[in-house]
């Protein structure tokens, strides 16, 4: 068996930085085990599946497709950076004649488009609610030790915890921040993060960015995601409301590094838009 297997480097315009997804085009349903198989082969953060959803459906022409994520550990429910890889090898190398493409996934509908030299994908919006200190003290000290921490939140849909550090902190104190994420998996006791998210307030000021981050997720076997566009669907929500803006600038400031243009929306969506560098083209063959 053949199929078409791309690496996209997601969040980024330039080669090697940004965060990098396998997207696999599936032209027949693939045997329920190779999915996992192949994304713990491909060994990135998330490997994309397209598949048709119907016969006659066409990679060129048609709107709307199937699409599953795999971990190298498991599936997961949303993932932004390999829906954007997704999108752009459409858009980009078979040229899909379409200007908005649609996604049926875990999490629903979700659609992506065009803007310039972006891809814009549409996503849920996901609100984080305060979180009692004591239950994830632990894992907060696991992962910032002393440093003094302003905010922390929880959001039960996708069982992210945000701990933003206070105002008082540059981005290079987050991005010099040296991190054992897999300490987390025995700080974390209470069963229910599934992904932590570090922020930090931006010098908005001008033309620079609103918000920093970076997304740790050791419980799907990704110590350090380099650009997370589910993160930034928790983070979205939170700066969103701090700082009194729809539009907003994020990086997130892994080794890699990326940026996200952000617009919440009144409809309780948001869309975040990104760029991209395919880096790879070829065939898996089994």
């Amino acid at each position: 068996m053949q199929i078409p297997i791309f690496t996209v480097d997601a969040f980024t315009n330039r080669p090697f930085s940004g965060n990098p997804a396998a997207v696999c085009l599936l032209e027949n349903d693939l045997d329920e085990d190779l999915h996992q198989k192949i994304a713990t082969e491909m060994n990135l953060s998330e490997t994309a599946f397209i598949r048709k959803l119907k016969p006659g459906d066409d990679f060129t022409k048609s709107s709307c497709f199937g699409l599953r994520w795999f971990t190298p550990a498991n599936e997961v429910p949303l993932c932004g950076h390999a829906t954007l890889a997704s999108a752009a090898v459409l858009f980009h190398v078979q040229k899909n004649t379409n200007s908005v493409l649609t996604f049926v996934t875990l999490s629903g509908e979700l659609k992506a488009r065009q803007v310039k030299d972006h891809i814009v994908l549409d996503l849920p919006l996901y609100t984080a609610y305060p979180q009692e200190l004591k239950e994830v003290e632990e894992l907060i000290k696991a992962a910032v030790g002393d440093m003094v921490v302003q905010d922390v939140r929880y959001s039960p849909d996708t069982k992210k915890l945000l701990v933003r550090l206070s105002d008082t902190y540059e981005r290079s104190v987050l991005e010099d921040l040296k991190v054992s994420a897999q300490r987390f998996l025995s700080a974390e006791k209470t069963g229910k993060v599934k992904g932590l998210i570090l922020t930090v307030k931006g010098n908005s000021s001008g033309k620079g960015h609103d918000f920093y981050s970076r997304y740790f997720a050791p419980w799907y076997g990704v110590l350090e995601d380099p650009v997370t566009g589910s993160a930034h669907a928790v983070l979205s929500s939170y700066w969103s409301e701090q700082l009194g803006k729809k539009e907003m600038l994020a990086f997130q400031c892994s080794r890699r590094g990326g940026e996200l243009k952000i617009s919440v929306r009144s409809d309780g969506r948001v869309d975040i838009a990104g760029q991209t560098a395919v880096v790879l083209k070829g065939n898996l063959t089994f």
